[in-house]
């Protein structure tokens, strides 16, 4: 069923029914169907902007958002979402990026929006987009440290962890020297260096207790959440790549591209776990290389002209 049918199904009734939904400039097909990343189980997500109406932009109640949760439809004010876009919000701007196939419904405001897409592009991007990518990334080290299947990246990440405490434990106990102990990886283990000589045995035993006290940490982690939800993990870590890719991209000065149809393959196989988290992680590193450098040498302004934003909206105003 294509998304002009399905809206005209009783369950978005709410959309012809409810007063405030009246002024729709513009509502698409949002997360994996406008990602072209979907599957047969892929739900539809319905995100947009309306105009609101007259009482909420004279009266003394605004009208941010509308939610309907069983379809997952958000539906902004049009001063929100113009606001959203231009502090560089990577979910809203993906909506001004979508093709025409995914495109419920778009007024004369909605194409308005649409074709003045480049005023909410600033070097802002690169913390945004970055800023998603980087707290997304983190997520999904996190829940692979509960994951047995991921026993590689799990003992990398407490690794990270111990050699980080490690810093912190040197202004605490007796300098070691150089050589005094030393944490790395070998083949899949996290293995330790001591060369001490005439240290004090009381210093010693706090820093064991101290990183003991990590380990455990991370062992009641990994028996508290067994076994972890892979497919949802896999997920996390296409929207990682792809968000790469899109900030690369306009970055690059390529515009908002959201059907990522270059990286389809490889996101649907991110998606379905046909790749190693490890070789996952590779392909990250690669990406986040091409990203800095997409913001090292990005045309962009470094801000977003604000009064060429709010001449924007009030052109929508005035036509509605």
């Amino acid at each position: 069923m294509g998304y002009h049918a399905m809206v005209k199904t009783s369950a978005y009734d709410f959309l012809r029914e409810n007063g405030d939904l009246q002024g729709i400039a513009y509502l698409v097909a949002s997360g994996s169907h406008g990602y072209g990343t979907n599957v047969a189980t892929s739900d539809l997500d319905l995100r947009g902007f309306l105009i609101e109406d007259e009482r909420y932009l004279l009266g003394l109640h605004t009208f941010e958002q509308f939610e309907e949760k069983e379809t997952d439809t958000v539906i902004f004010g049009a001063q929100k979402f113009i606001r959203l876009c231009a502090q560089g919000n990577p979910n809203v701007l993906e909506l001004l990026g979508v093709e025409e196939a995914e495109i419920v419904i778009c007024t004369e405001a909605g194409k308005m929006v649409r074709s003045h897409a480049e005023l909410f592009l600033s070097k802002r991007i690169e913390q945004t987009f970055g800023n998603y990518a980087n707290a997304q990334l983190k997520r999904l080290q996190n829940a692979l440290v509960r994951n047995e299947e991921s026993h590689a990246v799990r003992e990398q990440h407490i690794l990270e962890t111990l050699q980080k405490q490690m810093s912190n434990i040197e202004s605490k106990y007796a300098i070691m020297g150089p050589d005094g102990l030393k944490l790395r990886m070998e083949n899949t283990e996290i293995v330790m260096d001591a060369e001490l000589s005439g240290y004090p045995l009381r210093d010693f035993i706090g820093i064991y207790g101290e990183l003991q006290g990590t380990m455990r940490t991370y062992e009641k982690l990994g028996k508290a959440d067994q076994p972890k939800d892979l497919p949802r993990l896999y997920k996390h870590a296409m929207h990682l790549v792809r968000m790469l890719v899109t900030g690369r991209d306009i970055l690059a000065g390529k515009g908002i591209i959201t059907k990522r149809v270059a990286e389809h393959d490889l996101l649907i196989a991110i998606r379905k776990g046909e790749l190693s988290f490890a070789e996952i992680f590779d392909r990250v590193a690669v990406l986040q290389v091409e990203f800095e450098q997409a913001a090292r040498e990005t045309n962009l302004p470094e801000q977003v002209d604000m009064q060429s934003v709010e001449d924007l909206l009030i052109s929508l105003y005035k036509r509605a």
